[in-house]
């Protein structure tokens, strides 16, 4: 059973990985909020029939589902602007940033003070991200910036769910979650971005495939695979998604990493794994 759950979460890994690339699609077509509500609320139609709610949701479930779907809609609006900017790979492994960030937005909320690996794995990160970034020359690319402001919140997303979402269904709060998602990404899509259906057709296929396998299936199998995996081991398979991305933009867009670049990787997936070293929780949700 152990050996099947490390390969169902590989196999999310996967799909999360490659899904970067039809975002990256998305973000070329110059689509963020409208893409991303999309495919969240198609992920909400598409696990609704496997959902059992209780007559009664719990305490502070409603509450912290939109909180935590606040800090979702903000983490994907960064990540998919980013993506117009910057290539599928660098968007995957800045994304992955997230893990090592954890520790330090438990320390500015809850106080926990972060381990001494957690800030060694901090200063590798921030090299690595420099280095995959700038590919060693003193200029950030946009892009990028977005993708780093992208995983702060991602972070903030995990931390809200490893406190509180605990204590609710995991199904009912991932899809509340999706759902508040969804509507605040489309809201500001009819706000800033003005859509037409022509819009959503064009981008059917980034859409479905997001929607469906990366949130939806990919969630789904994310949460059977944790039931037989520990956390920190399937910390380290998740974020292997940065290394798929990095495959699916080559083989897929042409997209290729300078030495520099590939230095900057081998460093920020050095940092991440240091942070799971002994790590008695870590949360792993990526879009």
């Amino acid at each position: 059973m152990r050996l099947k759950a490390d390969l169902t979460l590989f196999f999310v890994a996967v799909i999360w990985g490659s899904a970067f690339v039809a975002q990256r699609l998305a973000g070329m077509a110059g689509s963020v909020f409208l893409f991303n509500g999309a495919r969240f609320l198609l992920a909400v139609a598409a696990l609704l029939p496997f959902a059992r709610f209780q007559a009664r949701a719990g305490r502070g479930f409603f509450g912290w589902v939109f909180i935590a779907g606040l800090a979702m809609f903000a983490g994907t609006a960064f990540q998919q602007a980013g993506l117009a900017h910057t290539t599928a790979g660098n968007a995957g492994f800045l994304t992955s940033l997230y893990v090592v960030i954890v520790p330090f937005v438990l320390l500015a909320g809850w106080g926990e003070k972060p381990r001494l690996l957690a800030v060694i794995a901090v200063v590798l990160a921030s090299a690595g991200a420099f280095l995959l970034s700038t590919a060693g020359t003193f200029r950030i690319m946009r892009g990028d910036a977005l993708e780093l402001a992208g995983a702060v919140f991602w972070a903030v997303h995990v931390v809200l769910l490893g406190k509180f979402a605990t204590r609710f269904d995991p199904l009912a709060f991932s899809l509340g979650q999706f759902l508040v998602c969804g509507s605040l990404n489309l809201g500001a899509s009819f706000i800033i971005e003005g859509p037409v259906w022509a819009d959503v057709t064009s981008l059917a296929a980034p859409i479905l495939y997001t929607g469906i396998l990366s949130v939806g299936v990919g969630y789904t199998l994310q949460v059977w695979g944790q039931r037989h995996t520990p956390p920190t081991d399937a910390a380290l398979i998740l974020s292997l998604e940065a290394v798929f991305a990095v495959i699916a933009g080559w083989l897929i867009l042409d997209e290729s990493l300078l030495p520099a670049q590939l230095a900057g990787c081998g460093l920020i997936f050095l940092g991440v794994m240091l942070t799971q070293v002994k790590n008695d929780k870590s949360g792993v949700e990526l879009s």
